[in-house]
């Protein structure tokens, strides 16, 4: 047993502190990207804002409505074979979806069917991939990220969670252009209380930013985030990509069920290792596991490109504090303040989706 005593840090433990600035107005920042990716030299060009690959927000009708707005949504693994493969030859901008998959016999097998039907050449219909499991730290999740990227050469891999520098390291060395971060940082997340395991956001996105930009690889900070503030400060400590569940819950474009209490009107949102989720594609709660993820009700919220402009108006209002013309500009305009609060909450929560 051992204990680090260095400090490790959450979101809600900083502030980024505002710099002089050239910038008039919030329609001079430009918060896309432009990524080339480690393993397969193919280029990205968008918002690198991701919808989460869970069955309430991972969904075609997400994708549809996002990528106007240049964002992208990792599509959750439950979807038909068919009903993949239409959807991915009818998408123009490619990197508006990522295809997800565990890492199971059945996931691989599906994922094999998909391919073939959709093509492995450039016109293929899938060029972005999520291998997505709970703990990215096992060796049997490694050698799978090495099957893929031997099979697929011309394929764009995001692989996670982790949440340390050496593991995303080696994911990358292994064949992931993407390594997602975060373990149980989520809002329907259960996995630090059940497990006791995890690490606080903010210091793990330093961390695997770091290890990762040294290998000409990339990060997705995943999970964590309840404000647009949260997501600049993702940014800013250095993630090339945000992943966003909780945040883009209780919409039109969402699968939850709306049920009505007191005259208000919820979604129901749940994490894809709760007891709902594991009901409805495994069969119940597998005997030597226990349920990671709990089942809530948030707001109904109507469209979704309401929520979506706010969050982008937050993170190019923080980009003006910092005098950030562009989004790959910010990390290296960041400056982290330690704090002991965030807000004056004298009169409530201030929360928009409250």
């Amino acid at each position: 047993m051992r204990i680090e005593n260095e400090i490790k840090l959450d979101f809600k433990d900083v502030l980024i502190r505002p710099k002089r600035s050239t910038l008039t107005t919030r329609s001079q920042v430009d918060i896309s990207r432009e990524f080339r990716f480690r393993h397969t030299g193919a280029q990205y060009a968008g918002i690198p804002i991701v919808t989460a690959n869970m069955d309430t927000t991972g969904t075609f009708e997400m994708a549809r409505a996002l990528v106007p707005l240049g964002l992208s949504v990792a599509l959750h693994k439950h979807y038909p074979v068919d009903d993949c493969v239409a959807f991915f030859r009818g998408l123009e901008r490619k990197s508006a979806a990522f295809y997800s998959m565990g890492i199971a016999k059945s996931d691989e097998e599906k994922f094999h069917e998909v391919m073939k039907r959709g093509g492995t050449g450039p016109d293929g219909a899938i060029h972005y991939v999520c291998i997505d499991v709970a703990n990215g730290y096992t060796e049997s999740f490694v050698r799978f990220v090495q099957k893929v990227r031997e099979a697929y050469p011309q394929l764009v891999i995001m692989a996670g969670n982790v949440v340390t520098g050496e593991m995303t390291e080696e994911l990358i060395l292994s064949g992931a252009d993407i390594v997602k971060v975060g373990i149980g940082p989520g809002s329907v997340c259960t996995t630090r209380k059940m497990t006791g395991v995890g690490y606080p956001q903010l210091s793990a996105i330093i961390d695997c930013a770091d290890a990762a930009h040294g290998l000409e690889g990339h990060i997705c900070a995943d999970g964590g985030c309840t404000t647009p503030g949260d997501i600049a400060k993702a940014f800013g400590g250095g993630a090339d990509f945000v992943m966003l569940g909780g945040m883009f819950a209780g919409h039109d474009e969402c699968a939850g069920e709306i049920v009505e209490r007191d005259g208000q009107q919820f979604q129901r949102f749940y994490g894809m290792s709760s007891k709902a989720a594991m009901d409805r594609y495994s069969g119940g709660i597998g005997e030597y596991r226990a349920a990671e993820g709990k089942e809530v009700l948030v707001p109904y919220r109507g469209p979704v490109a309401a929520t979506a402009q706010e969050i982008l108006g937050g993170v190019r209002s923080a980009c003006t504090y910092v005098g950030a013309r562009r989004l790959r500009e910010f990390s290296k305009r960041t400056t982290f303040v330690r704090v002991t609060q965030q807000l004056n909450e004298v009169f409530g929560d201030p929360s928009p989706r409250k």
